[in-house]
């Protein structure tokens, strides 16, 4: 990393004058934002764009788009506002946590702050309940409950535990994911709440209040009154439904060479176990739905020379590639944003061929 860079990576940005989204390579420094188009799996200068970090406010999470639950929004002292998606919760997270420090970056006591928060939280004496939960329940700013899958099993009117912690912070129920987990473990132990599945049910046997109610993409939860359960055969489940049914090891934002026009784009990868799938996403489109992917089964995963252009890698594409050869002989191209990157993706994906 540069010197003076405090954190760098690939975000998705909400056009200006078009409003599409599109992959950008974000380097964050004391009081700037730079964002940079790709080329070639290689930044091109000048940055594309900056965000003035003076005077900025940063809203996360920002609920604001439906179907990108892991947005951050920036608004700038001239009230410009930055929509930027993540590839993950522990991303977005990571990210806003550094840009409200750059921020606050003149006020030490304020960055002292962001480090003792989760330390320092108690739940509020007085809180309405009652209102927290009609709130949930409004058919336009409430939670929006659907059907979840979990282990073969497709759970109707349910949401998510990590989405649940979301909309909390956002309607400003809580300041914190801590707080908004306990709050929602108040929720549970009161009846507004019900867990579904393994996961969710697993933390109910913990003591700790705390840690009763789980901040996680994998744990379902339910309204008390609509708590139905609907129980899918293996055979039933289409094939496609069962690569997705996995449990989530690894994503993140990757640079893929096409089959076809052998172009590079920016995709989102996620990599799931039992069953063992590779499946890519294109950051660009609203729905959430994977352009691609394959079986890890019989697979084989190299790292590429970074010294020139690989055999079989068009365009003057270098360094931090990596191979996936299927079971049927097919080729993937790859590339991470480091060697240190790349170096995870591989042993990651080896674990599972």
């Amino acid at each position: 990393m540069e010197d003076g860079v405090l954190k760098e990576g690939f975000l998705v940005k909400r056009g200006h004058i078009v409003p599409n989204w599109k992959a950008r390579w974000f380097v964050l420094r004391q009081n700037t934002l730079l964002y940079y188009k790709l080329e070639g799996g290689r930044r091109v200068t000048p940055p594309k764009g900056r965000i003035l970090l003076d005077g900025c406010t940063i809203t996360c999470p920002c609920l604001e788009y439906e179907n990108r639950p892991l947005l951050i929004k920036l608004k700038t002292r001239n009230s410009t506002e930055y929509f930027l998606e993540a590839c993950s919760r522990e991303e977005r997270d990571a990210w806003a946590f550094e840009i409200t420090g750059a921020i606050h970056a003149g006020q030490p006591g304020k960055v002292q702050q962001l480090h003792i928060l989760k330390n320092s939280f108690k739940l509020p004496p007085h809180i309405s309940l009652h209102r927290i939960v009609d709130k949930m329940h409004d058919s336009s700013s409430g939670i929006r409950p659907c059907p979840n899958m979990e282990q073969g099993s497709t759970y109707k009117k349910t949401f998510l535990g990590s989405s649940l912690v979301d909309w909390l912070i956002s309607s400003s129920f809580a300041a914190s994911r801590l707080e908004a987990v306990t709050l929602a473990s108040v929720l549970m132990e009161e009846n507004y709440l019900r867990p579904v599945g393994a996961r969710s049910m697993g933390a109910v046997r913990s003591g700790d209040l705390a840690e009763q109610f789980l901040d996680d993409s994998t744990a379902l939860y339910t309204f008390a009154e609509s708590y139905k359960k609907k129980i899918s055969s293996r055979e039933e489940i289409s094939l496609s439904t069962m690569e997705l049914s996995g449990t989530v090891v690894k994503q993140g934002y990757l640079s893929k060479q096409g089959h076809k026009r052998k172009n590079w784009k920016v995709r989102r990868f996620v990599l799931r176990k039992d069953p063992a799938f590779l499946h890519y996403y294109d950051p660009s489109k609203e729905e959430n739905r994977p352009v691609g992917g394959f079986s890890l089964r019989g697979s084989l995963v190299s790292a590429l020379e970074d010294n020139g252009v690989p055999t079989g890698v068009k365009g003057n594409v270098q360094g931090n590639l990596f191979k996936v050869i299927t079971k049927d002989d097919t080729h993937y191209y790859i590339q991470a944003s480091s060697k240190a990157e790349r170096a995870e993706w591989i042993e990651a994906i080896k674990k599972l061929t």
